[in-house]
């Protein structure tokens, strides 16, 4: 009898197979539509300019080509020297938006912290109301001076409001009080207890905060856009859109000089655009693989609310 007790209460909690496969084929069709876009351009990408002009987008190319990748392959200099930079930038910025996020979610999250409540307002504020693009340039570039270094690539985006409340929200939900007391009782300070107790079990939300932190500065290109005219601070994502705006002058001003119309003749345009969003995709979604499993649990607990 209470054997079939249990297997009924099992069987509550179980998934009818039907149900399964429903669920099985809704998830395959949302990795699909995730996936396909992809696909999608790089076929693009190696589609020949002539094939594009008269058949338009294709997902299987009728004549397939790789001018749009000798096209930046001949520009491999300056590529090269543009991707080391975002690289330098990436990584900088994400160990510093790592440490200043944590270390901010953490002193938020203490309820013996006496400013506690004057802190959640510096860091709320800003989340709902922001100063603007001119203000921020005004810092930025005239208080700052930090107008053609590298610092103006890092800074502004080094602390995010909404990563410090995932932070906060996880270090409240996760690590109980009792442990930091009992450090505090064995004489331990606050630099010991968050080096040594609080980073070793917050490798979830370390992962979450840098994989954002990493996604940001990866992907900017604005920051270089209003600081930087030094063509050596260059990112790759700065790059890739100057020669992407170049493509499209050429190819909206039919009218220009010989020399010119020469150029945009040789040039692919739109096999280059989508070639330009696979080089600046592929290296982070190749690193991310690597993350996926501290991020995910991070960021499922992180957005639970107090």
């Amino acid at each position: 009898m209470d054997a079939v007790k249990k297997h009924k209460s099992l069987g509550i909690n179980q998934i009818k197979k039907s149900t399964n496969l429903v669920f099985n084929i809704v998830f395959l069709i949302l990795a699909l539509m995730c996936v396909f876009p992809l696909v999608f351009v790089f076929s693009i990408s190696i589609t020949s300019e002539a094939s594009i002009q008269a058949n338009g987008y294709q997902i299987i190319p009728q004549e397939l080509s790789n001018a749009a990748y000798m096209f930046l392959w001949n520009e491999r200099g300056t590529i090269l020297h543009a991707v080391a930079m975002s690289v330098i930038v990436t990584v900088i910025g994400t160990i510093i938006a790592v440490t200043l996020t944590l270390s901010m979610g953490y002193v938020a999250s203490r309820p013996s912290f006496k400013l506690k409540k004057f802190y959640t307002w510096i860091i709320f504020v800003p989340m709902i109301f922001n100063g603007g693009m001119l203000a921020s340039y005004v810092v930025v570039a005239n208080v700052l001076n930090l107008r053609n270094t590298i610092w103006a690539l890092i800074l502004p985006l080094a602390c995010s409001s909404f990563n410090i409340t995932i932070c906060k929200t996880f270090f409240r939900t996760t690590i109980p009080d009792a442990i930091i007391e009992s450090a505090k009782i064995d004489g331990a300070g606050q630099f010991r207890i968050f080096g040594q107790i609080i980073l070793p079990i917050s490798k979830p939300i370390m992962a979450t905060i840098g994989m954002f932190a990493a996604f940001g500065y990866w992907n900017d290109w604005f920051q270089a856009s209003l600081y930087i005219t030094d063509s050596k601070l260059q990112t790759m994502q700065a790059l890739l859109n100057n020669i992407q705006k170049s493509i499209e002058y050429l190819a909206n001003n039919p009218y220009g000089g010989l020399s010119m119309q020469q150029y945009r003749s040789s040039m692919p345009t739109e096999s280059v655009r989508m070639a330009i969003a696979i080089v600046i995709i592929l290296p982070i979604a190749c690193a991310y693989p690597f993350f996926q499993k501290y991020f995910i649990s991070g960021l499922t607990i992180g957005s639970v609310k107090e």
